[in-house]
């Protein structure tokens, strides 16, 4: 399965939880193969799995069975301490909900994650910058969270995703919080950090018109792959 371009793949991956004594199925041998700078939606009704599959991606949790495969490596059974600095190195996160640290800027907030790197932390300050320009925001690196706009909060959350350099972007329903012209904004950052970057990015959404610009979308229905159009 999959082609040595593949940044992103499962195989048969499946996730249930205990509940009332019998084990409720999340996600079914979900079987998906990304591509290295392919953009990529997640789309389907809630409870469908979205999220969850997200978070197995991510490393952010683990599955009952199947693998994930990131970037080559097999993460499946990495300790936390290898999770982490695959998450680090490998992964932005950008949530619907912008996460930002109240008491640091703009400026601060992209920079922050470049701290824990060893190899980002010379040139962090400028890496920020040059990120926060090519968003747009390059008036706002002194703002706060609360001097700035919903559209302007998530894009600094996609400045400081992206402050590793990592080849993958995942993101949860990005633009969920944000009004129409907000939400333009925010897919045409996307567009230009694939093209900027070469960045793999996958965006789980609700928004059937967000899903119908990207390359491809798979569809989620209890747990299962029903479909993946091109």
């Amino acid at each position: 399965m999959g082609t040595q371009t593949s940044v992103i793949q499962t195989i048969d991956l499946c996730k249930s939880l205990p509940m009332g004594g019998q084990q409720l199925e999340i996600l079914s041998k979900v079987s998906i193969d990304i591509q290295r700078a392919e953009m990529v939606a997640v789309v389907g009704p809630s409870g469908s799995g979205k999220s969850t599959l997200m978070g197995l991606i991510g490393g952010l949790d683990s599955p009952t069975s199947g693998q994930v495969i990131i970037d080559g490596v097999d993460i499946t059974h990495l300790n936390e301490r290898a999770l982490t600095r695959m998450r680090n190195e490998k992964i932005g996160f950008v949530f619907q909900d912008y996460n930002l640290v109240p008491t640091l800027d703009a400026l601060e907030n992209v920079m922050l994650p470049m701290q824990f790197s060893r190899s980002r932390r010379s040139g962090a300050k400028q890496r920020a910058q040059d990120l926060l320009a090519m968003l747009g925001l390059d008036k706002r690196l002194h703002h706060s969270y609360k001097q700035l706009s919903g559209g302007e909060q998530q894009r600094v959350v996609i400045a400081r995703a992206l402050a590793n350099q990592p080849p993958i972007l995942l993101c949860d329903e990005p633009t969920g919080n944000l009004d129409k012209a907000s939400t333009a904004l925010v897919i045409e950052a996307l567009f230009e950090i694939r093209e900027a970057m070469g960045t793999t990015i996958v965006v789980v959404t609700h928004s059937p018109a967000l899903a119908e610009l990207l390359d491809r979308k798979i569809v989620l229905v209890d747990g299962k792959i029903n479909e993946q159009r091109q």
